[in-house]
């Protein structure tokens, strides 16, 4: 296994060494299951498969390369299933019981899941083609008008990446994919410390459209709710629990994130292109 981000490699450590623990030690696995379907983690955590069928396109290429067995060795590796029970082992070792109270208690109000439904259909939308430009848009006129609204939403994706780790991991799955690429001879060999130099060279660019990215999508896809209700978002995304509940859920989603792109890319080099299911 190849060098990874720290704050990666500590998820793992972790929660590797947590799961070996003797049970009563983690949450009641039924209670970890009803916390990520009120959270909608279980949702975020399946999207990640609608990702990885584009996932070629970081090697410079297209699903049609690999042929017809593309979308169904990568929803192999993506299995939903597989992807929760690793979820769920993690967060049931790792998640204390006043984090799983504090997070599942907001989600489980009626605003709480009223901002679930919408982060759900989020996460599963496969054509969001429309969405950035409305996006980008509703941010110029909140950018226009003032008000509230603009500092709010900036706080709410502030205080779901804190760290700014976001911008980071991304980068450390792509250079794990690309580097697992090379390892399999899909692409052509990769040189480890020049394609970090290059990385590190763009990690400033990546961080500034990832989170512009995010304030244009948190643009439509909080447009139902008025100011007060996401002021109150806002601060519950604040409090320092439901900020450790974050830093976990986001530790282990990119995790499971590198962990696969790496098995995939594995996986590319057995699919011959044009090969019939």
């Amino acid at each position: 296994m190849r060098v990874i981000a720290v704050w990666v490699f500590a998820v793992f450590a972790a929660l590797s060494g947590a799961v070996q623990a003797d049970d009563d030690q983690g949450a009641n696995t039924d209670a970890i299951k009803a916390f990520l379907t009120v959270t909608g983690f279980d949702v975020a955590l399946e999207s990640l498969r609608l990702g990885a069928q584009d996932a070629p396109q970081m090697l410079g290429l297209e699903a049609s390369d690999f042929g017809l067995q593309w979308t169904q060795t990568a929803d192999r590796v993506f299995d939903a299933k597989q992807i929760e029970a690793d979820a769920l082992s993690f967060l049931a070792a790792a998640m204390d019981d006043e984090m799983l109270a504090h997070a599942a208690g907001f989600y489980a109000t009626e605003l709480g899941q009223r901002l679930v439904a919408v982060e759900n259909a989020a996460h599963s939308s496969v054509d969001t083609s429309g969405e950035a430009p409305r996006g980008e848009a509703i941010v110029a006129e909140l950018e226009q008008s003032g008000g509230k609204r603009l500092d709010i939403l900036k706080r709410m994706n502030h205080a779901i990446d804190p760290s700014n780790t976001g911008s980071r991991a991304s980068q450390e799955v792509q250079i794990r994919f690309l580097l697992a690429a090379s390892d399999a001879e899909v692409i052509d060999r990769l040189d480890e410390a020049t394609l970090r130099a290059l990385m590190a060279e763009q990690a400033e660019d990546m961080a500034d459209e990832l989170e512009q990215a995010a304030l244009v999508s948190a643009a439509t896809v909080y447009e139902p709710f008025d100011d007060d209700e996401l002021e109150i978002y806002a601060l519950a995304l604040e409090h320092p629990v439901m900020q450790k509940v974050y830093e976990l859920m986001n530790g282990i989603q990119y995790a499971i994130m590198a962990d696969r792109y790496e098995q995939l890319a594995l996986k590319m080099a057995g699919i011959k292109p044009a090969q019939e299911l």
